[in-house]
Order: structure tokens, then C-alpha cells, then sequence
């Protein structure tokens, strides 16, 4: 996993998606706008309504940072029908509002943008070419809240693309924290999905005008739930969580990154949610961006992660899949 953590650059692991100090500090000076009237509860949950499954392959763009990285839209590609296409715009610990407010306050951009799928995030989106954005905030989402507004900007983008293309579909992407989060690594992915994700974030943005519904991919709970199979013995080949997760050029784990077999659950919950349809029996080896070849879940693990990942979306009403 050398390869992969090289993109970080000199930002290196402090750098990652989870952290984003420099932008952090730099928007704080700057100030962020109030946040944005909370959309009552009830029609939150009145306006997610189960979609209609697309009916081809679809057009896809990615907008975040190293927890989306280039593997797994990659993966994600390979297991969606043939003719489904994406792009993205990447940072180190980059924000809905670093990337809003344009490249020079994105960390990383043109280390992390260097590659064949970067298409220019606003530019992109107003030609109304896609048929779903995935949105990606920054983790500690606590930070990102308090400091940059999160919801404001998710409405931001929300508002453009819907303007370009008003059937595109929205989605935020839920992810996690750092392994060695004081409060717990699968505790706070829990406990943060319904009062910071749900209601800070998306039933902020939802309230304001234009945005309409966004939905979400679950990829927290989706790569938790694997986890704590594997840690339970449900999966042949994996123990423990951080076999999920990418390693440092030390050969320490990583405790942000997700690694190939992370990757991979990650895309099957991103497959699951935009294409409504069960991951089970989709295939195991994959390659990565570059074209080398993925550390593969066996076949018998690959089978029970499949199912899970589909037992998550499906049974999460914000994804827009009908259970």
C-alpha cells in the first residue's frame, strides 16, 4: 500500500482525509457563514421516499478527499454495469467548502488530482453531464461542523448540480474516523450517524431553497458491520478490523485509510446505494486505479461482506433503496 499512501505527499498521514490542519486553520481565521435553518423532522424523513432503480449505468461524480481516493471509484466502476463512468475532484482533508471556494484553498489538489478522472468539480457539474454526485465532508465531522459549515456548503453544491441537471441524483457519503478514536472507532461511527451526519449536515442543507433531496451511502456503518463480522469470525481470512485498512511504508496500520479489502466494502455500498440492486455475487478481484491487481477478499468472505453491506443499505431509509 506504499503506492497509494505516496499520493499524500508531504502532507503526509497527518495530511489524510481525517485531519485537514492546515485548511482548518486557515478557514477558521477566514470565519464560516451561520449555519443553515434545520428542516423539520418530519418532512426529513417524509422526502426520502425510495428511488426508482436507474435503469442503465450511470454517470458519476466524486467530490472529497482520500476516504474516496482514486481505488475505490475504480472498484466501484468494475462492479457497476458496462458504460458506467465517473469523475472526481480530491484534497487532502478537503471540505465542502475548500473545494467550493476553489482549488487554491484545496490541500493536495494537484498531487491528489493528478490523475485520468479528475474533471474540475464546478465546471463539471454545470454542464449537467451526470447522473449522480457523491459528496464527501471532512472528517472530524465535529470540526468540520463547528468550523466550516458543513451543511451550508452540501446545500452549495447541492443547489449547482441540481441547477444544471434537476433530476440528478444527490448523495453524501457518510465515512468514519481515525481507529484510535478515543471514543471508539465503530461507537463513533454509531453514534455520529444521526445527530452530526443526519441532521447537522443533510437536514440542514435540506432546508434550504433548491436543494431538494439528498440521500446517503452509508459507508461507516457498511465497512463497521464487516468489520465486526470479521472480528466475530464470519469471515474466513480476516480477524480484525484493522485488516480493513491500508498500512503506513512502516508496515504500521494505517488508522484512516482504508487498504484494498476496505476499499472494496466501501464500493459495494456505493454499488448497493446507486444502483439499488444487492452486492451478492458480484466479484471479489478487482484492480486497482493504476491496474495492478487488489488484495482480494476469499470467496466465502467475500459472499457474507457482500451480505451485509446489503443488509446496511437496504435497511437504511436515507440511501433511497426500497427495503
Amino acid at each position: 500500500m506504499n503506492r497509494r499512501l505516496g499520493i499524500l505527499g508531504g502532507f503526509g498521514l497527518l495530511g489524510a482525509a481525517a485531519l485537514g490542519a492546515g485548511l482548518l486553520v486557515r478557514q477558521r481565521r477566514a470565519g464560516a457563514p451561520a449555519p443553515l435553518p434545520m428542516m423539520p423532522a418530519e418532512a426529513f424523513a417524509a422526502a426520502h421516499r425510495p428511488l426508482s432503480p436507474p435503469s442503465g449505468p450511470l454517470r458519476v461524480y466524486h467530490l472529497g478527499h482520500s476516504l474516496v481516493g482514486r481505488d475505490m471509484p475504480a472498484m466501484l466502476a468494475q462492479l457497476a454495469p458496462p458504460g458506467h463512468d465517473y469523475a472526481s475532484q480530491l484534497g487532502w482533508g478537503a471540505t465542502l467548502r475548500s473545494h467550493w471556494l476553489g482549488p487554491d484553498e484545496v490541500p493536495g489538489f494537484a498531487e491528489e488530482n493528478d490523475h485520468p478522472a479528475y474533471r474540475p468539480a464546478q465546471e463539471e457539474l454545470r454542464g449537467g453531464g451526470y447522473d449522480a454526485l457523491v459528496l464527501t465532508e471532512m472528517v472530524e465531522i465535529r470540526d468540520a461542523i463547528k468550523w466550516h459549515a458543513s451543511g451550508n456548503y452540501l446545500a452549495e453544491w447541492a443547489r449547482l448540480a441540481r441547477g444544471a441537471r434537476p433530476d440528478i441524483r444527490l448523495y453524501l457519503y457518510e465515512t468514519w474516523h481515525r481507529l484510535d478514536d478515543e471514543a471508539g472507532w465503530s461507537q463513533r461511527i454509531a453514534a455520529d450517524s444521526k445527530p452530526l451526519w443526519q441532521d447537522e449536515v443533510m437536514r440542514r442543507a435540506m432546508g434550504a431553497d433548491g436543494v431538494g433531496v439528498i440521500y446517503r451511502i452509508p459507508g461507516g456503518a457498511a465497512l463497521a458491520a464487516v468489520a465486526l463480522a470479521a472480528e466475530a469470525g464470519e469471515l474466513p481470512g480476516l480477524t480484525r478490523r484493522e485488516d480493513l485498512f491500508a498500512r503506513t511504508p512502516q508496515g504500521e496500520v494505517d488508522q484512516i485509510h482504508a487498504g484494498d479489502l476496505g476499499n472494496y466494502v466501501v464500493a459495494l455500498a456505493h454499488y448497493a446505494v446507486l444502483y439499488h440492486r444487492s452486492p451478492e455475487g458480484l466479484p471479489a478481484a478487482l484492480l486497482r486505479a493504476d491496474g495492478s491487481a487488489a488484495q482480494a477478499l476469499a470467496p466465502e468472505a467475500a459472499a457474507r461482506a457482500q451480505q451485509l453491506v446489503w443488509q446496511v443499505v437496504s435497511g437504511d431509509p436515507l440511501t433511497g433503496v426500497a427495503a
